[in-house]
């Protein structure tokens, strides 16, 4: 094999796996709350069936792993310095969302924190533009779901 094929692979797993801690760490914090407090509260009738959140966000996952290697391979930390710690940032605010609504129970922390994150998937992207067009559009898909999720949010903030 040659040394940039096995460097392209091990950087490809480390950007998903750095993903995927991040839904895991969320998952700690949401999955004793999805069969109690989540299954009482009041939820707006167009809420998707919980079967659907796991594969939607699995994917969403994926996607942020293969934007972020493609930013990466561009040319690593010291040409888009900014555009990984940006999205740094974007994966810590979407871990603590679940640690602040699930965690917490606290729908109304929970909204002002996600629209925090929106900005940050939003500023991202952009960072991500100059590096990697693809890298940028791959984002488009969590942008729309986090929007949909914050809508989601604050309308059960509302009704609770």
């Amino acid at each position: 094999m040659r040394t940039g094929f096995v460097a392209n692979l091990v950087s490809f797993v480390l950007a998903q796996a750095v993903c995927f801690a991040a839904a895991g760490i969320g998952g700690i914090f949401t999955a004793p709350s999805v069969r109690t407090w989540y299954q009482e509260i009041a939820k707006p009738p167009w809420t998707p069936p919980e079967w659907v959140f796991g594969p939607v966000w699995t994917v969403l996952y994926a996607l942020m792993g293969i934007s972020l290697w493609l930013v990466w391979r561009s040319g690593g930390w010291s040409n888009a310095r900014v555009a990984i710690a940006l999205f740094g940032a974007q994966l810590l605010l979407n871990a603590a969302w679940s640690m602040i609504f699930f965690g917490a129970r606290s729908p109304g922390l929970a909204f002002a924190e996600i629209l925090l994150l929106l900005c940050a998937i939003l500023a991202t992207m952009v960072a991500f533009w100059p590096h990697s067009r693809l890298a940028c559009v791959l984002l488009a898909p969590y942008a729309a779901w986090s929007s949909f999720a914050a809508y989601l949010n604050l309308t059960i903030w509302r009704m609770n």
